[in-house]
């Protein structure tokens, strides 16, 4: 079937689709809409929103969405938000090896491949864990309740618990599934398909992960350190990949893909970025703290960031990143009224929204009847730009330069 080309963002596109295929993406949220071709029998019209990769429909159909932002920057972002201290002393486009690629798919692949071989380039982690099994002879532990109800008492064989040196390890097996996952997308070159099978040779030993269950949890360690930015970048891929959709009535729509929502990405990484600056300052930081807007507790709010003090106690300012461009007056006056709701609930004098992009690098709004008395001043709502075709490090600075203002809010404030 012919692949479909979307841009993030971009214009519709008619593509050939039957009306099963077409109502199944349109549930599926991969896409901002879904919708016939009033033009053209047979045809829908198909728009990519967010959402950023390549997937491929149960029926064979490649769906492919191009990022607005250059594939090597898109992973700076996602690397940054999953090991924010590497990044952090080293600000280069390297953190996350892309290659020569430039599509999400290929890059993403090739950067995975890398981290494994790396990972592995000193052998295959080992470690100790409980095996349950049937046997001829008593090593380990008995587990009489199992020799009980299975054997009624008799014995051999016996059921027995032991711990073994092996490579079967949490770490392993989520390895072994990112690399089983990712030779499964569309668009993995050839060269980077081989080295994937490798690997997977590699980890053999390690059993696969049951599809649709939970990923099995680990625990950073001296042990596993050199294992921890492969195992951070995997668990994106397996979040990220083949996910289900049921429309009402219908056959889940099942794809292979790996698919990068942006509006969360950016806000990963506008939130994780000040709150590692913001230690510079003494300050702490909590993403998405838990609010409501009314007294009774019904209306729930999650502000992207609260600022604190120190010991963690006292909000000092609220932050929103908004992947999104400002409009032509510069004002987007929802954001600007949940700003102020933010701020409002928290009894805080300033609130922040963090854009994508913007005319001005920052803007302020004093809002009317905030000032209460000669010696307040009005709530303060900041409007920041965080271009993101900017360099690495001076995206960096950005963020240092943003947590400076929420610090001196918090000396005015005093």
């Amino acid at each position: 079937m012919p692949e479909v080309s979307l841009r993030e963002y971009g214009p519709a596109v008619s593509v050939a689709l039957d009306t099963q295929a077409g109502r199944a993406l349109a549930a599926s949220g991969i896409l901002q809409s879904a919708t016939p071709d009033p033009g053209r029998g047979g045809h829908w019209l198909l728009r990519a929103g967010s959402r950023v990769g390549a997937v491929r429909t149960a029926g064979g159909q490649v769906v492919r969405i191009m990022p607005k932002t250059p594939v090597s920057r898109l992973f700076f972002l996602l690397g940054f938000s999953l090991d924010p201290a590497r990044a952090w002393r080293d600000s280069g486009e390297g953190t996350v090896d892309t290659g020569s690629y430039n599509d999400v798919v290929p890059a993403l692949a090739h950067a995975v491949e890398r981290q494994i071989d790396g990972a592995l380039r000193q052998g295959v982690l080992q470690g100790y864990r409980e095996v349950e099994e049937t046997a001829l002879v008593v090593r380990g532990r008995l587990r009489e309740a199992e020799q009980i109800r299975r054997r009624f008492g008799r014995t051999p064989p016996v059921e027995i618990a032991h711990d073994a040196y092996t490579a079967d390890t949490a770490e392993n097996r989520i390895l072994r599934a990112a690399t089983e996952r990712l030779l499964r997308l569309p668009d993995v070159p050839g060269p980077v398909r081989r080295r994937l099978a490798h690997q997977r040779v590699r980890l053999a030993d390690a059993l696969p992960l049951v599809r649709g269950q939970e990923l099995p949890r680990w625990q950073p360690s001296r042990l596993n350190s050199r294992y921890q930015p492969a195992l951070r970048l995997a668990e994106a891929v397996l979040r990220g990949t083949s996910p289900e959709h049921r429309t009402a009535g219908a056959d889940p729509l099942a794809v292979d893909g790996f698919l990068l929502d942006m509006n969360k990405l950016f806000e990963d990484f506008v939130t994780v970025g000040l709150r590692e600056a913001l230690r510079e300052h003494g300050l702490t930081a909590r993403l998405q703290d838990p609010h409501h807007l009314d007294m009774a507790g019904r209306v729930g709010m999650r502000p992207d960031l609260v600022v604190r003090s120190g010991d963690g106690r006292t909000p000092l300012a609220v932050v929103d990143a908004k992947y999104k461009v400002e409009q032509a007056d510069g004002l987007l006056n929802a954001d600007l009224y949940q700003a102020l709701a933010y701020a409002t609930v928290l009894g805080l004098g300033e609130a922040h929204l963090v854009y994508a992009a913007g005319r001005q690098p920052e803007r302020v709004h004093e809002v009317r009847g905030t000032a209460a008395g000669a010696d307040r001043r009005a709530m303060r709502i900041y409007q920041h730009s965080l271009d993101l075709s900017r360099e690495s490090e001076q995206l960096l600075t950005a963020f240092r330069e943003i947590a400076g203002r929420l610090a001196s809010g918090r000396r005015e404030g005093t």
